[in-house]
């Protein structure tokens, strides 16, 4: 039987559902599955990279041999075996990760959600990299902080910078390594800057490191959270190495926060699949990433190189753009008098879609910047989208 209201519902949603948007990014994937677009919007690995023999091998093994405890509900912090293999893949002879700071979560994204749970209240101020990845601005934003741009130039993050923001900051936010959007990435200079300036401050340092292994040249930069485990907080990513539908992530932290954040994971979700973090441990605890993250550089350098070719090629004098040496991402900066928002349109309109910079600025947007990604393009479709976006560029200079 149904039942009718007899006087209609007015919802009332808490502030901070107010505060929630639409993933700028998500909203144009949606225009992008049409098979015609010629898509550089997503940030989405090449489904070529993903191991299904492997992975289906691996679902075989769990559930044949360990079938009642992979379908269990298992421990907050997750699968144990797995979380070892993660302290032990961070620990270097200056730092050693104990397997009790490691937590396994619903994706990175789900770490930052976390992250900004535990430690930003209303008007906390958040310092951010300029510009930033948009999911963690998306996730922090929910708890309603202050956000604070920290400097950058054409080598990232400028440390310098930071103490003249620094002051009653909860924690800093960054992307060391072949940042999404820009591609570009740290020396350890820097790394090292930054880490002593935020141990001197006593501000936690977030390292989001979901790119580091897809360095083309083959060569990962050293982890900040090695320079100082007490002061840094690590997040890492399977989607990036193996698959992203998975959904498995983890974030590394300071005993006393790991704590705090496995009892807010508690609150949200109980714990992350134990059939997928025993899979995953079961696929990769012999050395099976030694052989296939090379596979996966060697595809997306070449990729890279592609579209660098083409837009030296098509690109007009008066455009400058990023040269990342690994990753997933080229940031494209145009003449002030071009809005890429609009040139969006215009691409579209002619099969071509892009992720507009404006959503990556907490404060003051350049919105004459743009991301492109081309790790899940055809080198021939490399060519044709850059150069039809080369002539709507032209066309406005």
């Amino acid at each position: 039987m149904k039942i009718e209201n007899q006087n209609p519902i007015e919802w009332r949603f808490a502030e901070r559902a107010e505060q929630l948007q639409a993933s700028f990014i998500r909203e144009i994937l949606k225009i992008t599955q049409q098979p015609e677009i010629i898509s550089f919007a997503g940030g989405l690995p090449s489904p070529a990279t993903f191991p299904v023999e492997e992975m289906q091998a691996a679902f075989d093994k769990v559930l044949r041999d360990n079938g009642k405890v992979a379908l269990q509900y298992g421990p907050t912090d997750g699968y144990t075996p797995l979380r070892q293999w993660i302290a032990d893949s961070l620990s270097t002879g200056g730092a050693k990760i104990l397997p009790e700071q490691v937590l396994m979560t619903s994706g990175s994204q789900q770490a930052l959600d976390l992250l900004g749970k535990v430690l930003i209240d209303e008007g906390s101020r958040v310092l951010v990299e300029t510009p930033s990845y948009l999911g963690a601005l998306q996730a922090f934003s929910v708890y309603r902080p202050e956000f604070k741009s920290v400097a950058t130039d054409d080598h990232g993050l400028v440390p310098s910078s930071i103490d003249k923001v620094a002051e009653g900051a909860r924690l800093l936010y960054s992307l060391p390594n072949f940042q999404n959007p820009t591609g570009r990435s740290l020396s350890v200079e820097r790394r090292l800057e930054l880490v002593e300036t935020c141990a001197r401050l006593g501000l936690p340092l977030i390292e989001d490191d979901p790119y580091g292994a897809l360095s083309y040249k083959g060569d990962p930069a050293p982890k900040m959270v090695a320079m100082n485990p007490d002061g840094v907080i690590y997040m890492g990513s399977f989607s990036k190495v193996l698959t992203p539908g998975i959904r498995l992530g983890y974030v590394v932290a300071p005993l006393p926060l790991a704590r705090r954040l496995e009892l807010a994971k508690q609150a949200a979700d109980l714990h992350t699949s134990q059939l997928t973090q025993m899979v995953v441990h079961e696929v990769i605890k012999d050395g099976f990433l030694e052989q296939h993250i090379p596979k996966i550089r060697t595809l997306y350098g070449n990729q890279c190189q592609v579209m660098l070719d083409a837009m030296a090629q098509h690109f007009p004098a008066g455009v400058e753009w990023t040269k990342p040496e690994g990753g997933m991402f080229i940031w494209v900066t145009l003449p002030k008098h071009i809005n890429a928002m609009q040139l969006l349109d215009e691409a579209i309109a002619q099969k071509v879609a892009f992720v507009p910079g404006s959503p990556f600025y907490a404060n003051e947007p350049e919105t004459n910047t743009l991301r492109l990604s081309f790790v899940t393009v055809s080198p021939e479709r490399i060519r044709t989208g850059i150069e039809i976006l080369g002539k709507l560029i032209a066309s406005k200079i």
